[in-house]
């Protein structure tokens, strides 16, 4: 049976709905986890909507939904380890480089962030492939920073299977109402976008007002005043030579 009219909803599937129906019907399994993988590339590819497909499909007979959970957590693995590759080629002195240029942000920020990592990386790996919008992202500072091998291989795989097994079950327990899963996450990845932009908001709102009262600081009389006063003993000794 073709597998777009089984996939019908209330609406026929267009887009990129139809377009992945279509890689699942002529690859499977492999075709799914192909998706995931570029999912993981190209964030825009909304997971929410692959991975209940995947379900949806294994639900009519396509593939097995032990198939599906499979071969989509070994597409996110894939497109994780094209992404720590990047990082790690990228490497930690050109990232600093690189964000040294970036307006607001100062190495201080770099040195903290490093540091948070060094400390917090494997729960960043593993928590960070159950956050829309983040999944993929988390493999680039893992990269860059030279995480050790196999323990991102471990958690990446961990995250991503419990991630991919809810929404692949899903999918395969809602059959034909699949698209529901994709209706209640995005509220989720609404939310977590949300929160993002109010975070780099903040983030900018701070940084500004501080470089501004800093700058007020140090162009004040009385902080002009005791770098005169520091300066003056030097100057007297070169006076007296």
């Amino acid at each position: 049976m073709d597998l777009t009219t089984l996939a019908a909803t209330p609406a026929e599937p267009t887009g990129f709905t139809a377009w992945v129906i279509a890689v699942m019907e002529a690859l499977g399994g492999p075709g799914a986890g192909l998706i995931i993988a570029l999912e993981n590339l190209f964030p825009p590819l909304p997971s929410e909507v692959i991975l209940p497909l995947a379900g949806f499909t294994a639900s009519q007979g396509s593939m097995s939904v032990i198939g599906a959970i499979f071969w989509t957590t070994l597409g996110s693995l894939v497109g994780a380890l094209a992404l720590y590759g990047f990082g790690a080629t990228l490497g930690r002195e050109r990232t600093r480089a690189i964000a040294a240029k970036i307006p607001l942000v100062k190495i201080s920020d770099i040195d903290k962030t490093e540091a948070w990592f060094a400390k917090h990386g494997v729960k960043a790996v593993f928590f960070g492939r159950m956050i829309p919008l983040f999944r993929s992202f988390v493999s680039l500072p893992a990269g860059v920073e030279r995480m050790r091998l196999t323990a991102f291989v471990l958690f990446t795989t961990l995250g991503s299977l419990i991630w991919n097994t809810a929404f692949v079950l899903a999918g395969y327990l809602l059959g034909q109402h699949w698209y529901l899963v994709e209706e209640y996450a995005g509220l989720l990845s609404r939310a977590v976008l949300i929160t993002a932009v109010l975070t780099v908001v903040a983030f900018v709102v701070v940084r500004v007002r501080n470089n501004r009262r800093e700058r007020q600081l140090s162009e004040s009389p009385t902080v002009q005043l005791a770098r005169v006063s520091a300066d003056a003993p030097t100057e007297e000794i070169r006076r007296i030579r």
